[in-house]
């Protein structure tokens, strides 16, 4: 058996095609029937060598939206975001950006000819040149006063106005990727790519530079396309998340959509802290060692899965701990404790050898070690997936 959940067997395949036609831009849902395509992405493939990097990916990107390619190191993100940048040239499959074919595997248009903005993790700014250089070097050819108001409307955009002068050097680190981003937007591109954008800031800057990259890509309108290993941030600013691993791509749809119904293993055990309870699909109920729900309660279609073994998704809020009051009565045992702050994150063992988390506020503590008994008490859909 494969590790697509049971509920989407019956009704899709789990192709890229068809989990692309399955969320589109608009406030996290579904585009209009004339939704411009700005990027299109048909059937690429890019290899070195003997190794695969990428492997028939076919994505569209809409207009005016944020899409973030999140996954793991080695997935093949950070190699899809060159082979759209023209960095790299795919060995199969063609790249479209605004209805023009700039790659397939016998040419590939160079970044300068492709109306692409690039921001790098690492900002790449000229620190010979000013602030106001840096942003304008990408329009060197429009007039004196068109620059010179170009970088102006720019820097304020980003909050920098007044820095003109300043050398790259002088500026923290959410400032000097103000600049990155401003000069990426100068030449008003058709798409910008983020690479791992906010890796190189510190975990306060990523956040107010997170809310502030959204904010101008609202503002400019602009498409954009940002690949990142960081769940967090792929989930709070995204328009839609495209989810790939081993060069495939798993799933794509609005942040919430993918979060709650992950339509495959990989997908679930990626985003958020995964847990799996071994469960019995009875005619009304999912017996669980901790516990029933109702049938209903799983995600999908289940009337002939009936009697069958699957593994059900819990994620640490939807598991609630309490100590036991003997060892025959516990469910588990805590084999680890995660202090959060706000909380506790417990990593239980169960009796039949599950393990999962459970969310708690930090008044209350539990050592590892601690004999518990656990209830769920997820009131939301779960998803579900056949037992290995």
């Amino acid at each position: 058996m494969t590790d697509t959940p049971l509920q989407h067997a019956d009704a899709q395949s789990t192709d890229a095609a068809s989990a692309d036609a399955s969320a589109r831009p608009t406030d996290g849902g579904d585009a209009s029937d004339d939704a411009r395509v700005a990027l299109e992405i048909d059937g690429v493939t890019k290899r070195y060598g003997e190794q695969t990097a990428v492997s028939g990916l076919s994505l569209d990107v809409y207009d005016g939206e944020l899409l973030t390619i999140l996954g793991p190191s080695g997935c093949g993100k950070t190699t899809t975001l060159r082979l759209l940048a023209g960095l790299e040239r795919p060995t199969e499959g063609t790249v479209r950006i605004a209805d023009t074919r700039v790659a397939d595997a016998d040419a590939s248009r160079p970044p300068n000819e492709r109306n692409v903005g690039l921001v790098f993790q690492d900002f790449a700014l000229f620190p010979h040149l000013s602030v106001a250089e840096n942003v304008a070097y990408g329009i060197a050819d429009a007039s004196d006063d068109a620059k010179t108001e170009r970088v102006a409307d720019l820097l304020e955009l980003v909050d920098l106005a007044g820095f003109e002068e300043r050398d790259p050097s002088e500026l923290s680190g959410g400032q000097q990727q103000r600049v990155a981003l401003a000069r990426a937007l100068a030449p008003e591109p058709e798409v910008l790519l983020l690479d791992e954008p906010f890796s190189s800031l510190d975990v306060r800057l990523r956040v107010e530079m997170r809310e502030d990259l959204k904010r101008i890509l609202s503002a400019t309108g602009v498409t954009a396309v940002s690949v990142t290993h960081d769940q967090e941030e792929a989930l709070s600013i995204s328009d839609r998340v495209a989810v790939m691993h081993d060069g495939h791509l798993e799933q794509v749809g609005a942040p919430e959509a993918v979060f709650e119904n992950p339509e495959s293993r990989f997908v679930a055990s990626f985003l958020g802290q995964a847990g799996f309870l071994s469960g019995h699909i009875d005619d009304e109920t999912v017996d669980t060692p901790v516990g029933s729900v109702p049938r209903a309660q799983l995600t999908g279609p289940t009337d002939r899965y009936v009697g069958a073994m699957v593994d059900v998704l819990v994620r640490p809020d939807d598991v609630s701990l309490a100590p036991a009051t003997s060892e025959a009565e516990a469910d588990g045992v805590v084999v680890r404790r995660q202090y959060t702050g706000p909380s506790f994150v417990y990593h239980v063992e169960l009796t039949n050898g599950d393990r999962v988390r459970c969310q708690q506020n930090h008044t209350e503590s539990h050592a590892v070690g601690t004999p518990v008994v656990l209830s769920i008490d997820a009131e939301h859909a779960l998803a579900w997936y056949p037992t290995r």
